[in-house]
């Protein structure tokens, strides 16, 4: 069995489009692929499932999985688990975290873990994102992005998991634009030479992140999805 948690260097990066992309193009090959979001926060959808990334990674999988299992915990308060959770007056449940998170591992050949914000987004006070992808004890794929700032944030996210102890597999650089400054061109060699992590593809810009055909399509054109799950 082979799992992988998609974290991001910040909020907003494509964690949820490039899970969905890779889950996608997997379930396209064959591949029985599984999906989690352990915890989303926001304002809940009126049908279906209550979080919109939940939807997008279900959809491209045609998953029967239950929801509570997929996402044990939501938060219906756009903002970080920890502000959420004093907001709210509610807690955190991580040791139903984990076990959803077994039971899905025994349940797919392949289990990809979409996080919430960045590595060091808090979900307690001394607990993080970075301490719930340990306790998994899988490998992270990081989701960055060529603009202006990304060298530190992934330097950052890359030093971090060094410190927790946690293997990333590689880099995926998220709404890449050929046309851009040469400094935004030049990122991917940049981040290679920064933090010697792999990088795994480019994704090119997507103005409509709901066609989900089109994200998968340039998901298997970048990214050799096939050495993921070998």
């Amino acid at each position: 069995m082979k799992a992988y948690f998609i974290t991001g260097t910040d909020t907003g990066v494509g964690k949820t489009s490039i899970t969905a992309g890779l889950a996608g193009s997997m379930h396209k090959i064959g591949i029985d692929v599984g999906v989690m979001k352990p915890i989303a926060t926001g304002y809940p959808n009126k049908t279906g499932f209550k979080s919109s990334d939940v939807a997008k990674l279900v959809e491209v999988t045609s998953i029967k999985d239950p929801e509570n299992l997929i996402n044990p915990v939501f938060l219906p308060l756009p903002t970080s688990p920890y502000d959420a959770t004093k907001l709210l007056e509610l807690s955190v449940d991580m040791p139903l975290i984990f076990v959803q998170f077994k039971k899905l591992l025994s349940m797919h050949d392949v289990l990809l873990v979409e996080g919430i914000g960045g590595i060091m987004t808090p979900i307690a006070k001394n607990f993080f994102v970075a301490d719930m992808i340990k306790g998994m004890g899988i490998e992270t794929i990081i989701v960055t992005r060529a603009t202006i700032g990304t060298l530190n944030h992934t330097v950052m996210t890359c030093k971090m998991c060094k410190d927790y102890g946690i293997k990333i597999r590689g880099l995926v650089i998220n709404n890449f634009d050929e046309k851009g400054t040469p400094a935004e061109k030049n990122s991917p060699v940049s981040l290679y030479e920064l933090t010697n992590i792999p990088i795994l593809g480019t994704i090119p810009f997507i103005r409509d992140l709901n066609n989900t055909t089109k994200l998968i399509e340039h998901v298997e054109k970048n990214i050799d999805v096939k050495s993921l799950i070998s």
